[in-house]
Parts: structure tokens; sequence; C-alpha cells
């Protein structure tokens, strides 16, 4: 495929996305609220805000809406993730949540691909010698895989397990641990996303002793099958810096970055 030809089908894949993943279905199952142009999710954890487009709007009724949003949730004591993604307009966006009170997270690649050529091109490395990868379902799983996340990142990632377990409930993500002589050793989940043609790709961090073979693409040949079966033409992650090279070598394309700008009350 030429560099032209690419950033063709990349400009394509992201029309697509702006229009099925964002607004609505980046809010299903959980309570929202519409404020002008913007959906308002209230995770129990912090809010989350979402939108397709601040077109028509000036900028003194941006700010205003920023505001809102910021003093909606700071009222129920909780943060606020605005999640800016990187073809957002106006371009001074990041500098105007920055006035607002918001700060930015880690930047990610926004990856997308369509199913069936992630599943023709990953065909045979659905499996690694010494490593069974099977779908999870009970919350002892839930709870394995939240110690190995915190094992991973060294931090106390607990509340995975129970994140994982209202996923599981909904009907609506798939989890796949990756087990090697009994011990969990990584893990990824697929987010069917309702009413769209997308699944999201989520999770896959592997123990240190277990990285470089093969485990991470073998969870997303499974993943991209499984997502095909189901219809679900495109495949759709967030990528890290770590894991975005490897995704674009097996034939994801960038077509944007995303950005979390958090407000979190004093």
């Amino acid at each position: 495929m030429t560099d032209a030809s690419k950033d063709e089908q990349a400009r394509q894949l992201l029309a697509v996305y702006d229009d099925q993943l964002r607004g609505t279905s980046e809010s299903a199952d959980v309570p929202t609220s519409m404020d002008g142009p913007v959906i308002r999710v209230e995770y129990p954890s912090r809010g989350f805000v979402s939108y397709r487009s601040l077109d028509g709007l000036d900028s003194a009724e941006i700010d205003a809406l920023i505001a809102r949003q910021r003093d909606f949730f700071a009222a129920k004591g909780q943060a606020v993730e605005w999640k800016l993604r990187g073809h957002d307009k106006p371009a001074d966006l990041p500098e105007r949540l920055r006035a607002a009170g918001f700060e930015p997270e880690e930047q990610e690649t926004v990856l997308v691909a369509e199913s069936a050529d992630i599943v023709e091109r990953l065909r045979g490395r659905e499996s690694v010698d010494g490593v069974t990868i099977r779908l999870a379902g009970d919350r002892a799983d839930f709870e394995r895989i939240a110690a190995m996340e915190s094992t991973v990142w060294n931090e106390n990632w607990s509340w995975l397990a129970d994140d994982l377990a209202r996923r599981h409930a909904t009907g609506l993500t798939d989890i796949y641990v990756a087990e090697a002589d009994g011990e969990v050793v990584s893990a990824a989940w697929a987010v069917y996303k309702k009413g769209t043609e997308f699944t999201g790709l989520w999770g896959g961090s592997t123990l240190a002793d277990w990285r470089g073979k093969g485990i991470y693409k073998a969870l997303v040949a499974v993943r991209a099958a499984r997502a095909a079966e189901l219809g679900h033409k495109y495949l759709h992650v967030d990528a890290s810096d770590d894991s975005s090279p490897i995704l674009q070598r097996l034939g994801f394309l960038a077509v944007t970055t995303t950005t979390p700008y958090v407000h979190t009350p004093s």
C-alpha cells in the first residue's frame, strides 16, 4: 500500500470512527445527561465528557461549556475527564481546557483496522507454546487478572476486578486470560460497542518474564476473530507508545490521538 493510499484509508477510518464512536456510543449502560453538544457520563469513580463536534459554538460558548462540566462534577465531589482527540476543533481547545483547570494525562494513539484484515494477517498466531488462552467468566478470574495487573504496573489495581465483573455482566465484553502453569501471565478484553460496527480492544498487559513470546499478538488474533464472527467490521484501540508500533506493524492505522484532560476538585 502506498503512503497516499494509506493516508486516504486512514481518513476514511477516522470518518467512521467519528460517526460511530463519538457521543452516545461512549456512554452505553451508564447514567448520562446532556448539555448542548456534550454528553456527561456519570461513572462511579469520575465523570467523563463526550461529544462529536463543537461546531457552531463561539469562543465564549465553548469556555462556558467547559466550565459547566467542571462545575457539575465538582459539585458532586468528583473529578471529570474531557477526552480530547487530536483533530478536535477549535485548535486552541487544549489551552481553553488548561485555563479552566483541566490537566492533560498521557496521550495515546487512536488505531483502527478492519477485523477481517487483522484475522488474515494473524492467521496461525492465535496460540503460544506453553500458554493457554481462554475466556474468563467468574470473580476468581477477575481477581487474578487484577493481581497480575498490579504486578505489571506496581500499583494497586484491585479495583479492576469490580470493573471486569461489571463489564462481563453487560454481555458486551469478552475477557480473555492467558495462563502458564496455572499463573495468569496476561489478559485482554474485547468490548462490543452497541449500535456500531466496532469492537474495542483493551488490556494486553503481560508479566515481564513472558513478554516477547507472542502472547500479545495471540490475544489480538483471538479477539479479532471473535469480532469478525460477530459481524463487527472494525477494531479500535487507544494505544500507548509501547503497543502502538506493534499494532501498526500488524496492520492497524493511526487515525488521530486522544488525550484525557482531567479536572480534580480541591
